[in-house]
């Protein structure tokens, strides 16, 4: 097994994943994915893939949400305070997803920091929980794209249940409520519609796995009705993506 190291400062380590006694994620190369390159274009997420410069999924949902919650958040907060569990958040959730990926592609990762050991032990929890009815996967931080509308990246591709099934690692600071992550669901919805445009396939089902920092694991499926409901929803939101642009551009040219 290969190792991957990660240091802090002052810190030295050698560690496995010998810990997590679980069979490794048997890879299936069904489906052949192209690697798409990000890129920011007014500090908005972009992708360059398979020729096409598309708007990322984040992107869109970012740009079309209903941020009330958010700036009542931030007002009662404060800027300062609530930047820094935005980055705090962001920077857990890279981490962990670091674990995660380096697991599922059967290598060793370890960082002792004590960031790096706090996402270990949630990534931990996924793999216990999560991972465990995943059979195999077709790709690991898979890039995928729309022709010619959105593109992203989605955490794992595989089977789950023996069902084809699109996977998102998400990190919470505290236990989700279900009408909180609407926008968890179109995400994992359009990564299912890409891949099935791009690569003819029939994702069945969309699992999004949430892990908070004293390990209390959930998870979301959305199949069936549900799934179709939530690609509608995201066209929706992909069209008014669009008249925003628009309507930014009738300004920027004096119209």
């Amino acid at each position: 097994m290969d190792i991957t190291v990660s240091v802090g400062t002052m810190n030295q380590v050698i560690g496995t994943w010998a810990d997590i006694e679980r069979e490794m994620i048997k890879l299936n190369n069904k489906y052949t994915y192209v690697q798409g390159t990000r890129f920011l274009d007014h500090g908005a997420r972009n992708y360059d893939v398979a020729g096409y410069r598309l708007p990322s999924v984040t992107t869109i949902l970012g740009k079309t949400k209903d941020d009330t919650f958010l700036k009542d958040w931030i007002k009662k907060k404060g800027k300062a305070e609530a930047e820094r569990i935005k980055v705090a958040s962001a920077t857990r959730g890279t981490s962990m997803h670091k674990y995660l990926e380096n697991y599922v592609l059967g290598k060793g990762y370890e960082d002792l920091t004590e960031l790096g050991q706090e996402t270990k032990r949630m990534a931990e929890k996924v793999i216990e929980v999560g991972l465990a009815p995943v059979s195999e996967y077709f790709g690991s931080e898979v890039t995928l794209y729309y022709p010619g509308l959105y593109a992203g990246s989605t955490d794992l591709v595989g089977i789950h249940n023996d069902k084809e099934t699109v996977i998102d690692f998400k990190q919470a600071n505290r236990p989700k409520r279900e009408e909180w992550i609407g926008d968890y669901k179109l995400q994992a919805a359009a990564y299912a519609m890409a891949h099935d445009q791009v690569h003819g396939s029939n994702i069945e089902q969309c699992v999004i796995m949430v892990c908070t920092p004293d390990l209390y694991y959930q998870e979301f499926k959305i199949d069936g009705l549900n799934l179709r409901k939530a690609k509608h929803d995201f066209l929706k939101r992909l069209d008014y993506y669009h008249e925003l642009i628009r309507d930014e551009k009738e300004v920027a040219n004096g119209s």
